[in-house]
């Protein structure tokens, strides 16, 4: 099963999708994380990708599709992967889309994460005061609610067109979250996976 991860920052997001991965048994594959470990590696995508790291600036779309793509196809994939922090763009989603397909494989399911902005606000508040993270301030909380929604507004309406999107209450305790997320999960090969 293949399956995208989407949330806002303070939605649970990364506890949800660590535990989702490990119920459905595929792995947790983050965009960063990819991008580091190839760089690790020294491929040659791996270096590319770290002459953009650097110097501070974002890989390029078709790079980070291609760093992807080559993880995916690892053995250790072979019954899926879920993603996290990607795609973030529809160009990305395109691509994603398309180099599946060319490795006979396909998106299952994008979970998006939904939360009162509010709450968001209240939780990164508490995690900046309880962890003492400077960037857990008001104001950047609130740059970082906007740059989410300007991003992940449009892949919405793509996701929503392609049927795959599904929206799930990020309020409550993390099993009732968890067990809303597993609802929404497609069946496969008949059974209701979870």
């Amino acid at each position: 099963m293949h399956v995208v991860f989407m949330g806002p920052p303070g939605s649970g997001k990364g506890t949800q999708a660590t535990r989702l991965a490990r119920h459905l048994g595929i792995v947790h594959l983050s965009t960063g994380d990819m991008l580091r470990q190839a760089k690790r590696a020294g491929t040659p995508l791996g270096l590319e990708a770290a002459s953009y790291m650097d110097q501070g600036h974002l890989a390029p779309d078709a790079l980070v599709v291609q760093v992807l793509i080559d993880r995916i196809l690892e053995p250790d994939c072979a019954n899926g992967a879920l993603l996290d922090g990607f795609p973030r763009t529809i160009k990305q989603a395109v691509a994603l889309d398309e180099h599946l397909q060319q490795a006979d494989r396909r998106l299952d399911v994008v979970i998006e994460l939904e939360v009162d902005e509010d709450e968001l606000i209240s939780r990164l508040m508490s995690r900046g005061e309880r962890d003492n993270r400077v960037d857990d301030n008001l104001e950047t909380i609130r740059r970082r609610l906007e740059v989410y929604q300007r991003q992940t507004t449009p892949l919405r309406g793509y996701y929503v067109n392609q049927h795959r999107l599904a929206k799930v209450d990020g309020a409550g305790t993390m099993d009732e979250v968890f067990d809303r997320i597993l609802a929404v999960l497609p069946e496969k090969e008949g059974q209701c996976v979870g």
